[in-house]
């Protein structure tokens, strides 16, 4: 089972605002500052505004908005109630954000009758208890329950059996699969493929010839209902970023320096705070008019020191032909996290004596307060 709550940020707020109630509410960036739409209640999706739509755009299409910037304390305190509230259906839940998680919910009939009963117990308990709306979907997979819940939303259910799946997926337009992002709808329009049925007549060979191996046995699976159905599991981090939106675009390559730096302090003294260490350093960078551009370079062994992550997104960035436009927004991160290689007795010593200095960095830091102490970098 997935449970999904209905535009959880906006709700919140007109939960606890009668006056915001029935009315178009927009949680995320200010208008007339830079950033992004968060989340918005149902009433000001009707204007056509979406999560991660600039604020910019959304003041133009609906000035008469409720604007309001995230209360998080306030959906956290909701976010665990709700999930007290899954954790007395299943005894299996997994969150997998603020405001959704999946259930294992085998086993559940002997207590609550049907999917349908255990889905309408579920909205009902959370609305009691809660006072805000969530869709639930089940189904004999974590894609067909997503999918499911995502299918009569707001405030709805569904329910998918085994013998179902195909001719539930059958009409829904490929993009609605999981993983389909702009890049791969552009093939997949180039082939004339619409629905899901379209895509299902594809042989796994020529799949993986327009997508790559790995993208084109996703997109077979997904076409045949084909996914995990495990729950609970340990979720394994793909990578750890941060990001700036400048209130201003910058060109000056000493600004973009410092704050790169900057960022690359936050990502190392997450990675070290979760033991994690990547082998890919990647680099995003937004320029005027929306356009992101992103550049990433595999290193030879894993890093989560602030200095090399800097110095190789600073390589990427000189690298990447964007020196001298104007810059949104600019990022860096570190992926694929394994186990580290062996140092050699050379190397050894200095490693070591650099994860003290860190360390101790990092000490500092929670005690006092990010961009208290930092490492100095080379001009």
């Amino acid at each position: 089972m997935h449970v999904d709550m209905d535009a959880f940020f906006a709700s919140v707020e007109q939960r606890d605002n009668p006056e915001f109630r029935h009315r178009p509410v927009i949680v995320g960036a200010l208008p007339g500052g830079r950033g992004v739409v968060a989340t918005c209640s149902y009433e000001a999706r009707a204007f056509g505004i979406r999560s991660a739509m600039p604020i910019s755009e959304a003041w133009r299409r609906c000035p008469g908005a409720i604007y309001l910037r995230p209360d998080m304390p306030r959906y956290v305190e909701a976010s665990q109630k709700i999930m007290q509230v899954l954790q007395s259906i299943s005894p299996v839940v997994e969150p997998v954000s603020i405001d959704e998680a999946y259930l294992d919910a085998s086993g559940l009939e002997r207590l609550n009758g049907e999917p349908e009963s255990i889905a309408s117990l579920t909205r009902q308990k959370i609305r009691e208890t809660v006072g805000l709306g969530c869709s639930v979907g089940i189904g004999p997979n974590r894609l067909i329950a997503k999918l499911a819940s995502e299918y009569r939303k707001p405030n709805g259910q569904t329910v998918v059996r085994h013998g179902d799946v195909l001719a539930f997926l059958d009409p829904m337009p490929v993009s609605n699969l999981r993983g389909v992002g702009k890049q791969t709808d552009k093939i997949v329009q180039k082939l004339g493929i619409q629905t899901v049925h379209q895509l299902r007549q594809y042989s796994l060979e020529i799949l993986s010839a327009h997508f790559g191996r790995k993208g084109g046995r996703y997109l077979y699976d997904q076409a045949r209902g084909i996914a995990s159905s495990r729950v609970g599991g340990t979720q394994v981090r793909k990578s750890i970023s941060k990001e700036k939106t400048f209130k201003r675009d910058v060109t000056r390559p000493r600004q973009l320096r410092e704050q790169l730096r900057q960022l690359s302090a936050e990502v190392g003294r997450s990675a070290r705070h979760k033991g994690l260490k990547g082998r890919v350093v990647n680099l995003k960078i937004r320029i005027e008019g929306f356009e992101t551009h992103t550049r990433q370079c595999r290193l030879p062994s894993a890093v989560n020191a602030d200095g090399e992550i800097f110095g190789h997104a600073w390589k990427l960035y000189e690298q990447s032909g964007l020196a001298g436009r104007s810059v949104r927004l600019i990022g860096v991160g570190i992926s694929d996290f394994g186990s580290e290689e062996p140092m050699s007795d050379l190397f050894e010593s200095s490693r070591e004596r650099e994860e003290k200095l860190y360390s101790t960095m990092d000490e500092i830091t929670d005690k006092y307060g990010i961009n208290v102490l930092s490492r100095g970098i080379r001009r």
